[in-house]
């Protein structure tokens, strides 16, 4: 009986150590207060976005991220908490569970893992509030267009005047 319990116990370690070497981020979130239709409506979202939200014990997670070298991690595994795994970040799934977390005060970010360095939860939020990739390629095209447009404004107004 106690090597079947020590058996699902590693099993669930090395699932976490699975979807963290998965992830390129990781988000630990208090969830207490929640109800189930909003913690449905966030895993719903968050599973379009190629991430997805799941409750493990905090034992079981804190050997998993010792595994990881992410011992600091382990500040914040106190109380009911919801592990965040998001594939790639920067697809707005991060901007998503900060914009959830603003909406609906009972989801509380504590920290996580972004790019492999550990992070507190203004550091998440900072991240969070960084454009998407799509945003930044809009940005980036918008400024490389910005003096073609003013050149070819320019030699407009030459020919107009002459």
């Amino acid at each position: 009986m106690n090597q079947d319990i020590l058996k699902q116990k590693q099993a669930v370690v090395d699932e976490v150590s699975d979807l963290i070497n998965k992830s390129n981020a990781f988000v630990v979130a208090e969830y207490r207060g929640l109800t189930v239709k909003e913690i449905s409506e966030l895993r719903k979202d968050l599973r379009a976005k190629g991430a997805h939200a799941v409750v493990y014990k905090n034992s079981l997670v804190e050997r998993a991220v010792d595994g990881k070298g992410y011992k600091e991690v382990e500040t914040y595994l106190e109380g009911p908490n919801m592990y965040i795994f998001l594939e790639d970040y920067s697809n707005g799934s991060l901007g998503y569970v900060a914009k959830f977390a603003r909406k609906n005060e009972n989801l509380v970010i504590k920290g996580g893992v972004i790019e492999g360095k550990v992070a507190d939860a203004d550091y998440v939020k900072k991240v969070a509030a960084l454009p998407n990739k799509e945003g930044l390629v809009s940005m980036l095209l918008s400024v490389l267009q910005a003096p073609m447009r003013n050149l070819a404004y320019s030699l407009s107004q030459v020919a107009e005047h002459k």
